[in-house]
């Protein structure tokens, strides 16, 4: 469903659960970002009705996730550390075309978006079916199906901005780049990305 051309390496959930600290800071800060880049949608397109009305609920939804992430910590007596550089979205980002039309620069922000979303379903998908821990499992699984359900509607908010074959097109770019850029980033159990 994903179309993600790289799968996590399966080492990545072993990594993961020994630095429980790092990688639950590391998602509660993906989800404030995640809520920044939709209040950033709609700043720019406060003119595409249907982009506000879909995104303007994911922005509470995300910032819900934050929370729920810093609740996490919490009971397991752990803290939230510092915010640190996100190479992989930076990666991404390197990937994005600059100028063009508003709805050029719109497209390819929806598809980072989208692309985003899918690994963060995908890597929450490993951490809800390996993590030893069943309370752990069930908090990720939550996540995965919101994750899935945000890249579903950052790929329908493109189709409906912009031709249908040039967003596969450049989709199947993106997603070639970053499983690229995924076999050059180092594996890191403190990331989620």
């Amino acid at each position: 469903m994903l179309g993600l051309k790289l799968p996590t390496d399966p080492r990545w959930v072993n990594l993961a659960e020994m630095s429980l600290e790092e990688i639950l800071t590391d998602h509660a800060y993906c989800e404030q970002k995640a809520a920044t880049a939709c209040i950033s949608l709609i700043q720019l397109y406060p003119d595409k009705k249907e982009l506000v009305e879909q995104v303007a609920p994911v922005v509470t939804e995300e910032w819900g996730h934050f929370r729920m992430v810093l609740r996490e910590l919490e009971n397991r007596g752990l803290h939230l550390g510092f915010q640190r550089k996100d190479e992989y979205v930076h990666g991404l980002m390197s990937f994005q075309k600059k100028g063009g039309s508003r709805e050029d620069r719109l497209l390819e922000k929806l598809l980072i978006c989208a692309l985003i979303e899918a690994r963060s379903c995908e890597r929450f998908r490993l951490l809800s079916e390996q993590l030893q821990d069943p309370d752990l499992r069930e908090f990720y699984r939550q996540f995965m199906v919101a994750e899935a359900g945000h890249y579903r509607m950052f790929i329908e908010l493109a189709r409906l901005y912009s031709d249908r074959d040039r967003v596969d097109s450049r989709w199947n770019e993106y997603l070639k780049f970053e499983g690229d850029l995924l076999k050059n980033l180092d594996l890191r159990g403190d990331r989620m990305h």
